[in-house]
C-alpha cells in the first residue's frame, strides 16, 4: 500500500511522517492552502455583540489559527458568558488551548450533521449563532438553525485557496511512485482531485484506488464520481486517518 495524502499543510505532511514512521510508503499532495479571511477586523465587534447564552460555532482549527491572532491585535478577548461549538475533537481542543473557554463539540463524528443532532442544540429559538469559518461551502448548519428560530450571522476568519498542479505531469508522477490509496478529507478536495487528472489517468488509476473520506457524505459522492473501494474514517483528525490506514 502506497499512499497519497491530499490533506492541507500542515496536517499533510504531519500525517505522512506519522505513516513512514510506521514503515508505509505516504507521500502528500495539498490541493488547497490557507489565506487570511475577509471579516477578521469585523470579528471583535461581532463577539460584542453577543449576548449571555448566545451561541459561537468554529468550524475548523484554521478559524482559530486566524481568528485569535486578530482578537489579540484588536485587545479583544473571546467572551466568557456565550456557549462554544466545535465541528470535532481537534478544533475543539485547538480553540479551549488558545482561549481557555469551554467548548462541547461531537464525540461520535465530525460533521454537521453530527453537530446539528447535539441536544443541547435543539432548543435555539430566540439565541443569536455566530459561525465562524473558511470560505462558504455547506449550508446544513446554518438553515437548520434559522429553522429553528435562532439568528444567524456569519464571520470568514480564513480562506481556502485551491492549489494549483499539472494534472498530466502529476498523473505520471503518482502511477510511477505506485500509488495505491488515497487520503481525502472534504468534498471540495474530492472534486479537486477528481478533475485534476486526464481521463486516461483517472479510468487507469486513479478510480481504482482505495479511497479513505472522512464522512459518509463524502463516500456517497465518491461512488458517485466512480470509486468502489471506499473506506470511511471514524474522525476528520490524523490520529482517526492513522486508524484507517493502519
Amino acid at each position: 500500500m502506497t499512499i497519497l495524502v491530499t490533506r492541507p499543510e500542515p496536517a499533510a505532511s504531519a500525517l505522512v511522517t506519522r505513516l513512514r514512521a510506521l514503515g508505509r510508503e505516504a507521500w502528500s499532495l495539498p490541493l488547497i492552502e490557507f489565506a487570511p479571511g475577509s471579516d477578521l477586523d469585523r470579528l471583535p465587534q461581532q463577539l460584542a455583540t453577543l449576548r449571555k447564552g448566545d451561541l459561537v460555532f468554529l468550524l475548523s482549527q484554521q478559524v482559530i489559527q486566524y481568528a485569535q491572532p486578530a482578537l489579540a491585535r484588536h485587545n479583544a478577548a473571546w467572551p466568557a458568558d456565550v456557549d462554544y461549538y466545535a465541528i470535532g475533537r481537534s478544533t475543539a481542543l485547538a480553540f479551549h488551548t488558545a482561549s481557555g473557554r469551554h467548548v462541547d463539540y461531537p464525540h461520535a463524528q465530525e460533521t454537521s450533521e453530527a453537530l446539528i443532532n447535539m441536544a443541547a442544540l435543539q432548543r435555539v429559538s430566540g439565541k443569536k449563532a455566530l459561525i465562524l469559518r473558511g470560505n462558504p461551502g455547506r449550508e446544513l448548519l446554518a438553515e437548520t438553525l434559522i429553522d429553528r428560530g435562532a439568528e444567524v450571522s456569519f464571520s470568514q476568519c480564513y480562506q481556502r485557496c485551491q492549489k494549483h498542479y499539472d494534472g498530466p505531469v502529476e498523473g505520471r508522477r503518482w502511477r510511477n511512485r505506485g500509488i495505491t490509496t488515497l487520503v481525502v478529507s472534504s468534498g471540495e478536495m474530492l472534486q479537486q482531485l477528481f478533475s485534476l487528472f486526464p481521463a486516461v489517468d483517472r479510468e487507469e488509476w486513479l478510480l481504482r484506488c482505495r479511497l479513505v473520506v472522512v464522512s459518509e457524505r463524502l463516500a456517497t459522492l465518491a461512488s458517485e464520481l466512480g470509486w468502489q473501494d471506499i473506506q470511511v474514517a471514524d474522525g476528520a483528525d490524523n490520529d482517526a486517518l492513522l486508524r484507517a490506514l493502519r
